[in-house]
C-alpha cells in the first residue's frame, strides 16, 4: 500500500485532491469509510483536539489502523488543529499519520519558531509522520455562521503571501502548508462562503514547494473547489457539512421512529446520509481537470 506522502504527491501531480473528513464518533467514520471504499479513493480522517478528547486519541488511532490493516485500504489519520507541543507529542506517539500544528494566529516569526519546534518533536518520535503548518487565522469552529468569525482573514492584503509561505516552509521544514486564501471554518447560514483567491493558491504552491491543504471546505462553491485543485490544492478539509448532515438525519430518524430506542438502528440513516455526502465530495475532488 502506498504511504500518505506518496498519495499526496500523486494527487499534487495529477491535479486532484484527497478528501479529509472529521469525525468524533463511529457513525460518521463508518459513513466516510464506506464512501471512500465505494469509490476506491484514499481518504484522510481528521480529529481536532476537541474531537480527540471525546473519541480518545489512542482509540481513534487504533480504529483507523484496524480499518487500514483489515481491508488493506488507504485510510489515514490526521491530528487536526493541534495547538500545543504536548498534543503534538500525544498524536505522534499514538501513531497518527499526520499532524496539523496550528499557530496561524501568531505573527509570522513566532509562528515559524513554534512550528519548527513541533516539526522537530514529532519527527523525533516518528520520522514518517507528516507535519502541516497553518498560516493565517480562518476561524476556529466548524459551525453554522451568522457572521465572519472575529479576527478571521478575509481581506486580500491580510491573506497568506507567497513569499511568506516560502520563508515559512524553508525555516520550519513542514511537509504541508495550510494558507489563508479566502477560506473560513464553518458554513454561513443563508449564503455560500466567500470566494477563494485561487490565483494566490497557485503562487503559494509554486513559492512554498510543498502541497497545499485547503481548510474550511464546507460551504465553498464547487466551482471554487475545481479551480483550487487546479491551482495546487492537494487535500480538502470538510467538517461542518458532515456535522450538519449528522444532526439533520438523526433528528429525522427520531421523528419518524418515535418508539425506537436502539441506537444503531437510529444511526443507520445517519451513516447513509454521510456516505452520500462524502461520495459526492470525493467524486468532485478526484475528477482530473
Amino acid at each position: 500500500m502506498k504511504s500518505l506522502k506518496e498519495l499526496i504527491s500523486e494527487a499534487d501531480k495529477n491535479k486532484i485532491a484527497i478528501g479529509h473528513f472529521n469525525v468524533s464518533e463511529l457513525a460518521a467514520l463508518k459513513g466516510i469509510f464506506q464512501a471512500a471504499k465505494n469509490l476506491n479513493q484514499p481518504v484522510i480522517i481528521g480529529v481536532s483536539e476537541g474531537e480527540r478528547e471525546f473519541f480518545g486519541t489512542k482509540q481513534i488511532a487504533s480504529i483507523v489502523k484496524s480499518l487500514r490493516e483489515e481491508f488493506n485500504y488507504p485510510i489515514f489519520l490526521n491530528a487536526d488543529h493541534t495547538r500545543s507541543l504536548e498534543k503534538v507529542k500525544e498524536a505522534a506517539e499514538a501513531g497518527f499519520d499526520a499532524v496539523l500544528f496550528d499557530a496561524g494566529k501568531l505573527p509570522l516569526e513566532e509562528n515559524i519558531k513554534k512550528t519548527k519546534e513541533a516539526v522537530r518533536l514529532a519527527k523525533n518520535i516518528n520520522l514518517d509522520v507528516l507535519i502541516e503548518g497553518e498560516m493565517g487565522y480562518i476561524g476556529s469552529s466548524s459551525i453554522i455562521l451568522e457572521d465572519v468569525p472575529q479576527g478571521a482573514v478575509i481581506k486580500k492584503e491580510d491573506m497568506t503571501k507567497p513569499e511568506d509561505a516560502a520563508k515559512f516552509v524553508g525555516e520550519t521544514g513542514v511537509d504541508l502548508i495550510g494558507p489563508a486564501v479566502g477560506n473560513i471554518h464553518g458554513m454561513f447560514k443563508n449564503a455560500p462562503n466567500p470566494r477563494l483567491d485561487t490565483e494566490r493558491i497557485k503562487k503559494i504552491r509554486e513559492a512554498a514547494g510543498v502541497p497545499v491543504v485547503l481548510h474550511g471546505g464546507s460551504g465553498i462553491l464547487d466551482e471554487d473547489f475545481v479551480l483550487a485543485i487546479s491551482a495546487g490544492v492537494s487535500i480538502i478539509h470538510i467538517n461542518t457539512e458532515i456535522r450538519l448532515a449528522w444532526r439533520k438525519s438523526l433528528e429525522k430518524a427520531i421523528l419518524e421512529n418515535k418508539e425506537e430506542i436502539v441506537p444503531y438502528k437510529l444511526l443507520e440513516p445517519v451513516i447513509e446520509e454521510i456516505k452520500e455526502l462524502v461520495e459526492a465530495r470525493i467524486k468532485l475532488f478526484s475528477e482530473k481537470s
